[in-house]
């Protein structure tokens, strides 16, 4: 063990992994450098320990930055250290946790030490969509350093000492820390999309334990399927009437009634998390229209339109999960885009984004319309056209090119009131209904709310098997 074993990055990492299974590796590794005033300076472990250990058996490999040695600042053997964990875990097929705490590039070590974050960038970019990547701010983590975070799977940031940040606030021009503090954990988990969630240091760690739990080591395995105790045909109450807040019904179909949330503060319009359905881990994909409080109080309100951030939420999680073979589930509530100057800018890129991350995702893909399915919006969200292998909808569901009421006053413009009545109801018959869809085989199977979980079950177990043929494409451009 290094002479770093009573600070606060041995006892984050002892804290997180199961009882005595860690092994610290290069605990002897010091800073090479004698430059400037660091000839004279002891540098144990050279400001970061790694090592490998267990999380409820899983075999993972972390590496934990030592404020205490040099405030955690990034040299050239720090660096190589953290490369080397990626190396050996790639090579075991296991994920990387880190821990970061660092005030930034080791100033006296200049160029070693930029060449070194580098090897740390290119590690992670030939780790990417091989091995999860997790990490979790429990300190500064600013300039450079926010790149390993935005280059990481998931990221977790401790709610009051954590700051993540590429300029500080008092940086930009116009603002200050007192005005709007951008790099503190809350507005990093609201508006920058890379923070799964903030909390205090226990809480970080009970997210990473579960998280790993619920993953695949790494994208070799083929998914992650474990025993299920739960009723596979448990039927659940409520749901046509929560239909609006996704977080619920997820929460009641999956196994033992957990649902891991990710990006939870980020495009609430859009949820994503994970679930289990008989054993199998699910990536789910939803759109939302109410969140509640633990006490089923409504806290928030959304429309059912999609928004940039909300797409490009859901595009990074559909790609994550086609990497590591995780089936997808979208739940689908949605009437068209969010109108705003702001999401203008971005919507068509984002959109394009998530349509091709459903289309060329080829894991299991099953899609449930809870509520509307309203144009293109609609097509988007995993439809059959652009490739979900089973539609479900729940009865009350609508589907079509838009409401049946404004379909009809722009086909039948100098119409009146009674003629208008007369049409939309025609029109919701013909081109707006569930009935309408499945006759065209756009909808395979209309399901009760409350037999939502047995059917979802049996569609996953189905395409277990699934395989598609690989085309002779090299990639596409989104």
């Amino acid at each position: 063990m290094s002479s770093t074993n009573n600070s606060l990055a041995i006892q984050r990492i002892v804290k997180l992994l199961d009882e005595n299974s860690f092994m610290e590796i290069g605990s002897l590794v010091t800073a090479r450098s004698t430059d400037f005033n660091l000839s004279g300076t002891d540098t144990p472990s050279d400001g970061v320990i790694i090592g490998h250990g267990l999380i409820d058996g899983n075999l993972v490999f972390i590496y934990s930055q030592d404020a205490s040695v040099l405030n955690g600042t990034i040299g050239e053997m720090h660096a190589k250290k953290v490369a080397s964990v990626y190396d050996m875990a790639m090579k075991m097929g296991a994920p990387v946790i880190g821990f970061l705490d660092c005030a930034g590039i080791r100033l006296q070590e200049s160029v070693d030490a930029l060449n070194g974050l580098g090897q740390i960038y290119a590690k992670q970019a030939e780790a990417s969509g091989v091995i999860p990547q997790i990490c979790a701010v429990f300190g500064t983590c600013g300039g450079g350093l926010s790149t390993v975070c935005a280059m990481c799977d998931f990221n977790f940031i401790e709610t009051k000492k954590g700051r993540m940040f590429v300029n500080s606030p008092n940086a930009i021009p116009g603002n200050r820390t007192e005005k709007c503090d951008t790099a503190a954990a809350e507005y990093q988990s609201k508006e920058t999309g890379c923070v799964d969630a903030v909390g205090t240091e226990d809480e970080i760690l009970e997210s990473i334990r579960n998280l790993v739990c619920i993953l695949p080591d790494n994208s070799g395995m083929g998914g992650l399927t474990e025993e299920c105790a739960d009723d596979l045909n448990r039927a659940c109450e409520n749901l046509g009437a929560m239909k609006g807040d996704p977080r619920y019904v997820l929460g009641e179909i999956a196994d033992d009634h957990i649902f891991l949330e990710t990006k939870k503060d980020y495009a609430k319009d859009m949820v994503t998390g994970f679930i289990r359905l008989n054993g199998t881990t699910v990536g789910a994909v939803a759109n939302c229209t109410e969140a509640y409080d633990e006490e089923g109080k409504k806290t928030e309100e959304f429309a059912n339109v999609l928004s940039a951030r909300g797409c490009g939420k859901a595009a990074d999680f559909i790609t994550f999960c086609d990497a590591f073979d995780i089936p997808v589930l979208s739940l689908v509530n949605v009437k068209g885009y969010k109108a705003s100057l702001c999401s203008e800018n971005n919507l068509a890129k984002s959109m394009a984004r998530l349509t091709y991350a459903f289309s060329s995702a080829d894991v299991p893909k099953v899609s449930l319309i809870t509520g509307e399915a309203y144009g293109s919006a609609y097509v988007s969200m995993n439809s059959k056209s652009i490739g979900a292998d089973l539609v479900y909808a729940w009865p009350d569901a609508k589907i079509g090119m838009m409401d049946a009421e404004l379909a009809v006053k722009i086909m039948y413009p100098d119409a009146g009131a009674e003629t208008l009545g007369q049409k939309a109801e025609e029109y919701g018959k013909l081109q707006s209904s569930v009935l309408s869809a499945a006759k065209r085989g756009y909808v395979d199977l209309m399901i009760e709310p409350e037999t939502t979980r047995k059917y979802l079950v049996a569609a996953f177990e189905m395409l277990y098997t699934k395989s598609d043929a690989a085309s002779c494409k090299k990639h596409g451009t989104k």
